[in-house]
């Protein structure tokens, strides 16, 4: 019986107007989706390679590694992010590798193209998110109010038929009418990337699977909502306002509540306050440099190499020392930030995670690689460059990126130096997290809107069989 009632549900499904707008509607999303990620992708592509290309000419003609003091290196584009773009376009994708304590990165694409950050773009995020989740309601909204309005659901009552079979067969059969056809686009935007030649590793194949999994488990608490408020009233159009209430209250409203309560629960210093504290111990710092410069005796001779030689030691030890400081400030200022801005997150992310909206928005960013961990991740991965690239400058010049002031006498010489090769230098490598990292949060983000789905399932189930069928 329940195999009847789910093949009936299917067939009218399918042949209803209503599926034929849904699923064209919701077909053209997707692929548009896909299409604006794969331009989006090429475009990001071209532009960083020719900003590496630029970052390598200026090394052009030099001979001397003394001179390279603006070299830079660059979060490379991925393309998952095109399509779960996250906070990839808003924070900064440009670090410049010098002495000193700061490791901050600038040059971010709303911060060049401030358009895009105005009307952001289209990805599955917001496709699933905001669009997709909304035509569920409407799609499921009449599942069983539209059958007492039509005055079919009496006729089907008429004949020896259990409530729990009928409803479970209404949820089976919408869940399969409208979830099992977006599977078809899906594949269609996944094959349509490869042919705009862009490559998913084997890794990336999967991630994305997880975000598509993770996207239908979403699209059916709201599938299951629609139809929960369907067997809670007697008008379809009641059912629906209900279900666009909560709609609006779970995607548009909660999660910016939560981040409100968590900046009224925690509070994170402001860089502003970091940069002043920087600022004063470096301005003592250097007083204590200009001191110990005007106090600085040679060992006596009349050898002018060896005087600067050895005043050129003096200025790296002092830099050594100075950056050290500034460095040790710097850990201990941002460590304190960075643990309240953990805090501050995670109460955020607590309080959003009852909506399904947060869950899901969460859990896509993570496997795209573009939640907030990639700003962390980027850091660390300049930093652990910023080390390598000091010690291959100090084989090549004798000296610290930090030494500062240095003074040199020329020879004459220099056209006869060999040019530098740029090929010698370290090259900087970005590893996304591996999939084993990303996996314990997703599946708690996974497990909450299962756990949704079953809620509401249960619902449905339990308010039908009170349901009056008059």
């Amino acid at each position: 019986m329940l195999r009847l009632i789910v093949e009936k549900e299917i067939k009218e499904i399918l042949s209803s107007t209503k599926f034929a707008i849904t699923f064209a509607v919701c077909s053209l999303l997707l692929l548009l989706t896909f299409y604006v990620g794969a331009r989006n992708y090429q475009f990001s592509q071209k532009r960083y390679e020719a900003a590496v290309r630029e970052n390598l000419r200026q090394l052009d003609g030099m001979t001397d590694w003394n001179q390279v003091n603006n070299f830079r290196i660059f979060l490379p584009p991925k393309p998952l992010a095109s399509l779960v773009s996250g906070i990839s376009n808003d924070i900064g994708r440009t670090t410049d590798v010098r002495g000193g304590s700061d490791n901050s990165a600038y040059d971010s694409f709303f911060g060049n193209d401030p358009v895009y950050a105005v009307f952001r773009f289209l990805d599955l995020d917001f496709v699933f998110q905001v669009l997709l989740s909304l035509f569920a309601i409407l799609f499921a909204f009449d599942a069983v109010t539209g059958e007492k309005e039509r005055g079919t659901l009496r006729l089907n009552f008429s004949n020896p038929l259990p409530r729990k079979t009928f409803i479970l067969g209404k949820l089976l059969g919408f869940m399969a009418g409208f979830i099992v056809p977006l599977i078809i686009p899906l594949l269609l935007g996944c094959f349509l990337m490869q042919f705009m030649g862009i490559a998913f590793s084997g890794a990336e194949q999967l991630r994305l699977l997880l975000i598509m999994v993770t996207g239908i488990l979403y699209l059916s608490v709201f599938l299951l909502l629609a139809i929960f408020f369907s067997t809670k009233n007697t008008q379809s159009s009641t059912a629906f306002l209900y279900s666009v209430g909560v709609w609006v209250l779970a995607v548009m409203i909660f999660p910016r509540l939560s981040v409100a309560a968590s900046e009224m629960f925690v509070t994170v210093p402001p860089l502003e306050q970091i940069n002043a504290k920087k600022a004063r111990l470096s301005a003592q710092l250097w007083e204590e440099d200009r001191v110990a410069m005007t106090n600085f005796k040679n060992t006596p001779t009349t050898d002018m190499q060896a005087i600067m030689k050895e005043f050129g030691s003096f200025m790296d030890t002092q830099a050594q020392n100075r950056e050290n400081k500034m460095q040790d400030l710097n850990n201990r200022l941002f460590e304190e930030r960075d643990n309240m801005q953990g805090i501050q997150q995670t109460t955020a992310f607590t309080l959003g995670s009852l909506s399904p909206s947060t869950s899901f928005s969460l859990a896509a960013a993570q496997l795209a690689g573009t939640s907030l961990a990639l700003e962390t991740h980027f850091r660390d991965a300049m930093k652990a460059y910023k080390n390598v690239f000091n010690e291959f400058f100090y084989e090549k010049t004798g000296r610290r990126m930090s030494g500062g002031m240095r003074i040199q006498i020329s020879t004459g010489d220099d056209e006869k130096k060999k040019p530098i090769n740029p090929a010698e230098m370290p090259v900087f490598v970005y590893n996304e997290p591996q999939l084993a990292e990303m996996l314990p949060g997703v599946l708690i983000k996974i497990a909450v809107l299962i756990a949704m789905g079953a809620l509401l399932f249960g619902a449905a189930y339990y308010s039908f069989t009170k349901y009056d069928l008059r």
